[in-house]
């Protein structure tokens, strides 16, 4: 994997890498602009952080008198997750994975011209999630005295949804054996020649 820093995305969805259109590739279903993605993405991250912050709050509940940095703490780690979360999607690429930024519709994204599995490419949507969100979540409601690890667990789950929408579409659209590829900002599923 060759990891390419593209920096701010210039909303041309023409301009992102991207390999030529597999034979009876089909479209996914799925949000047709940044801003529609950001839109979704920001919604359902606003939920799954309050949901998940919440019950960390109410675990952890006997620890909270003097524990609100814990939760400060945890929420900024989260946020200097943002590129080591990127890392983990790109390190799942076998070829050239490109980075891009787009910090006014609160995204940071990772593109790569290569098809792969529907299973990989679902553990790739999934695999920062589960390292800064789902592990460290599960740790803190465990030990609710590390409120700061379920604090970061909940914003860094959060901050998934983008992922979790790509992975809802990739497992409701692809049907087995079908491969997937990104062109533009839009993902495609196609069935190979055997």
């Amino acid at each position: 994997m060759k990891l390419h820093y593209m920096g701010k995305y210039n909303l041309d969805p023409s301009s992102l890498p991207h390999g030529e259109h597999m034979p009876g590739a089909v479209k996914f279903r799925e949000a047709e602009s940044t801003g529609k993605l950001a839109l979704i993405a920001n919604v359902l991250s606003i939920i799954i952080t309050a949901v998940l912050l919440g019950l960390a709050i109410f675990r952890s509940f006997p620890y909270l008198p003097g524990s609100a940095w814990q939760i400060i703490v945890g929420a900024a780690a989260a946020m200097l997750s943002m590129f080591p979360h990127e890392f983990l999607h790109a390190v799942c690429f076998r070829e050239d994975a490109y980075i891009y930024t787009n910090f006014a519709q609160g995204l940071l994204f990772v593109v790569g011209p290569e098809t792969m599995s529907k299973r990989r490419f679902i553990f790739m949507s999934l695999l920062p999630n589960i390292v800064f969100g789902i592990v460290p979540f599960i740790i803190g409601m465990i030990f609710p005295s590390l409120l700061f690890l379920s604090a970061l667990g909940a914003c860094a789950a959060g901050m998934g949804a983008g992922d979790y929408y790509n992975v809802f579409n990739a497992a409701t659209q692809m049907p087995k054996g079908a491969k997937t590829y990104l062109y533009g900002f839009n993902s495609y599923w196609y069935m190979p020649e055997k």
